[in-house]
């Protein structure tokens, strides 16, 4: 009786135990997608922006026939501005957010979900940036922005 206790027991406290579930693909993206005239891009497209510490990071490195792509958000910025160059045309994207903290479990720690409050462009190679989805979260499959590109470019 008392061998069938102490199984009981373990039992018990083996099943209390929990495995972490926290998300394998952890950080957030904004999924970019071409519309209008120019819905693939023949000329290369590099995109780069600022770090939290000052310094460049490229995002993207001269992707040619370009007609969708994603990138990572900051965490904590209000702000994120991307650098668009297409061959010799530079364009910046100011992407204006509210960030909300993400909390799964302890495991996990928090993460940040965000909502797109507004954007910003100028107007050399893109002809309109659109917001067509403003909550971004774990969901890839959403496109958050529509670019227009102009046809013609030098």
């Amino acid at each position: 009786m008392r061998k069938l206790l102490y199984l009981l027991i373990i039992a018990a406290l083996l099943g209390a135990c929990s495995t972490v579930d926290c998300p394998l693909n952890n950080t957030v993206y904004t999924y970019y997608v071409l519309r209008g005239p120019v819905r693939t891009l023949p000329d290369t497209l590099t995109i780069s922006t600022r770090t939290g510490n000052g310094a460049d990071s490229v995002l993207i490195n001269k992707q040619v026939n370009t007609d969708s792509f994603s990138l990572p958000v900051s965490y904590t910025r209000n702000e994120d501005v991307l650098v668009f160059q297409t061959n010799h045309l530079l364009d910046t994207i100011s992407i204006e957010k509210t960030n909300i903290p993400h909390f799964e479990s302890v495991d996990c720690g928090v993460n940040y979900f965000h909502t797109i409050t507004g954007v910003k462009f100028t107007r050399h190679a893109i002809d309109s940036v659109v917001i067509h989805h403003n909550s971004v979260n774990y969901d890839v499959s959403q496109k958050h922005f529509y670019i227009y590109f102009k046809e013609y470019r030098q």
